[in-house]
């Protein structure tokens, strides 16, 4: 018991420690975009220069950077509603030592931050298609502020849809529950691409509304973080979504009704 207790402790302990360092690497570059500035559009809306290579930068590079931090910024975000699930994972592997045991945890977590910077890579490329496109045609920068509206809406009516209730309930439950799992020396990195590619799908909502709201928004972050954690880890997660999801809606009829305002 002694053992198990102490296993626990050291993947807290390295948990938290991954924890505080993206955090403050979130925060860093939080704020460093937004000394940056941002670009005035019609109709009252600024453009982020997330999307755009600063001055002598590559769009390669550009592409690398953000996938970068997308990661850092996913790996404070995710920490809270992932630990509870690898823990559970490790005791489903029943690994013989405390050395492979590590082992395991590690590649799992490397497949499901995996899974996410992929998912970086293509929220940059079509974040950098949209504000090309923005650019280059008026009609399309002006409608901007109705389909942010429109996207945190809609990512609140999903809230509400048994599709979400299925892909939450598939994230509340730990990797091996409910049959035996495959302990070969690739299964942890499946494993974690695996559910990894669940968690998108399960956070594709509150995914999407960060995004539109402003991806180095450091309270959109601290928002999205907190549904994230109480739907996956708190009792009455499905409840908590619907909660999330009035919210999600109250506030894209909002920006919705601003927009139409400003016409």
């Amino acid at each position: 018991m002694s053992s198990v207790r102490a296993s626990h402790a050291a993947l807290f302990g390295a948990a938290a420690l991954l924890f505080a360092a993206s955090a403050v690497m979130t925060v860093m570059w939080s704020l460093s975009m937004s000394s940056m500035g941002e670009m005035p559009m019609p109709r009252g809306w600024s453009m982020s220069m997330t999307w755009m290579p600063t001055c002598g930068e590559t769009w390669l590079g550009a592409a690398a950077s953000f996938v970068g931090m997308w990661t850092v910024m996913m790996v404070a975000m995710m920490l809270p509603s992932l630990g509870p699930m690898l823990m559970r994972y490790r005791e489903a592997i029943g690994a013989a030592s405390e050395t492979r045991l590590a082992l395991h945890s590690a590649l799992f977590a490397s497949g499901y931050f995996l899974v996410w910077a992929a998912c970086g890579l293509g929220i940059f490329i079509m974040g950098a298609a949209l504000t090309s496109a923005e650019m280059r045609l008026p009609a399309l920068a002006h409608g901007a502020p109705f389909a942010i509206g429109a996207v945190v809406l809609i990512a609140g009516a999903t809230q509400f849809t048994t599709w979400k209730t299925r892909q939450l309930a598939c994230c509340r439950t730990a990797p091996g529950s409910g049959g035996a799992i495959c302990r070969n020396t690739d299964a942890p990195l499946r494993h974690g691409i695996h559910f990894g590619w669940r968690c998108v799908h399960c956070c594709a909502g509150l995914t999407a509304t960060l995004v539109v709201i402003g991806v180095m928004d450091l309270r959109a972050m601290l928002l999205v973080t907190a549904a994230v954690t109480a739907e996956r880890v708190a009792p009455g997660g499905p409840r908590i979504a619907r909660v999330t999801g009035a919210i999600l809606v109250a506030v894209g009829s909002m920006l919705i009704a601003r927009a139409a305002h400003r016409i």
